[in-house]
């Protein structure tokens, strides 16, 4: 997620908290000091109130690190690979590669809301013990609040709503019980995008009642239905693109410059000369070193292109997303979607012999689209701008 920093690390997992969390942190802190617990213990101070407001936020965003916590511990023992946990103001999100069975999608799945769930009663327990024995103080109440919230949080992600917990766990039952994964994921993502108008709706109606809660609950539906959306975009794109290599996608052969040309030389002998935003770069063996935009040259001050060879201004190739042209074409736009990268680098024994591109992926779906599935096969080598035998034995020696 843009705008997240790394923390740390939580179970082995890199945590990374996104900027919105401070004001995560004041809105809960400021709501819990000010309204809530001079309601709950009336009498205390305002510092009291205010630590009290703020130990009960950190403690709060310490439960969702061990919500995603447990979706990622579960996954990783299950075979899954996880990349991070990002911590932001809707909650937290871990990234993970696709669960293989239905089992391990609800376990992985459910494991959330569980862990808020047990933590939930046990704040509440926690907090009704110490009243039955100290009587009602700030510490009951604040454990009191912390076991509703992770309750609520439970409960909430439970709802039948991808991107929710709740939708996934819909996926997995349903993906279980009609062993067609495509159709589960696709009735998953419509009930997130109904479950989230419906949040809408109730936010709005909320805010015109007078409840300041209300645009929470609006902002909520929000994302999920525009996370829900998105998902199911994404679940026809997989559809469209099932069974097809990178080389079915690729463009080639692809226009590249040389990497020790000056930015300044670069921009006159290739870029006057080109069509394109980004180039991909060549060593003088040939080998492709980095990908470099119009953006990245245009940021290099006037006075320093003359000097500046242009491959210290690209991104280097370790941050590129490369595949083999063998490698399955879904598979590798999944790998680019984790990096935030819209262009594939197609790489063949050290050479660059193709390209994906967003316009080559809007040629190939729109093509699929206009065959009947019996068809669809029979582009595989005709949809790729490269000689057909050439592209089979390419795809042949990467399997």
């Amino acid at each position: 997620m843009d705008g997240s920093i790394g923390i740390g690390r939580v179970f082995g997992i890199p945590l990374k908290v996104h900027w919105s969390v401070p004001l995560l942190l004041v809105v809960l802190g400021y709501g819990l000091g000010r309204q809530v617990l001079p309601a709950w213990v009336p009498g205390r101070t305002g510092a009291a109130y205010a630590a009290a407001g703020l130990v009960g936020a950190l403690v709060l965003l310490g439960s969702l690190v061990l919500h995603e916590g447990a979706h990622a511990v579960v996954a990783r023992r299950s075979g899954v690979k996880v990349e991070d946990m990002t911590l932001w103001a809707l909650g937290g999100v871990t990234r993970m590669g696709q669960p293989q069975t239905p089992g391990t999608m609800l376990a992985v799945s459910g494991s959330g809301p569980l862990t808020s769930l047990v933590l939930g009663g046990a704040f509440l327990g926690a907090g009704l013990g110490l009243r039955a024995g100290l009587g009602w103080g700030m510490a009951a109440a604040l454990l009191a609040w912390l076991g509703s919230a992770n309750l609520l949080l439970g409960v909430f992600n439970l709802l039948p709503a991808a991107p929710l917990d709740g939708g996934r766990v819909l996926q997995a039952l349903l993906w279980r019980r009609s062993g067609d994964r495509a159709r589960a994921e696709q009735v998953a993502d419509q009930s997130g995008q109904v479950v989230g108008y419906v949040l809408i709706g109730l936010g709005v109606l909320s805010v015109l009642g007078g409840s300041s809660g209300g645009f929470w609950i609006a902002l909520i539906g929000f994302f999920v239905a525009v996370s829900a959306g998105a998902e199911r975009r994404r679940a026809a794109l997989g559809g469209a693109l099932h069974g097809l290599r990178v080389s079915d996608a690729m463009s080639a052969p692809v226009e590249t410059g040389p990497d020790w040309l000056t930015a300044a030389r670069f921009v006159d002998e290739v870029v006057a000369r080109g069509h394109h935003s980004a180039l991909p770069l060549v060593d003088v063996d040939g080998r492709p070193t980095g990908l470099v935009t119009l953006r990245r040259i245009a940021a290099l001050p006037p006075a320093q292109r003359a000097t500046t060879r242009v491959r210290d201004v690209a991104l280097p190739l370790a941050r590129c997303t490369t595949a083999a042209p063998g490698e399955p074409l879904t598979e590798a736009l999944e790998r680019a979607a984790e990096h935030g990268g819209s262009r594939l680098l197609v790489v063949d024994g050290g050479r660059l012999v193709g390209i994906v591109t967003g316009h080559d992926m809007a040629r190939i779906v729109q093509r699929r689209a206009l065959v009947g599935p019996a068809d669809r096969a029979d582009l595989s080598g005709r949809d790729s701008r490269v000689d057909p035998g050439d592209q089979a034995g390419r795809a042949g020696q990467a399997a």
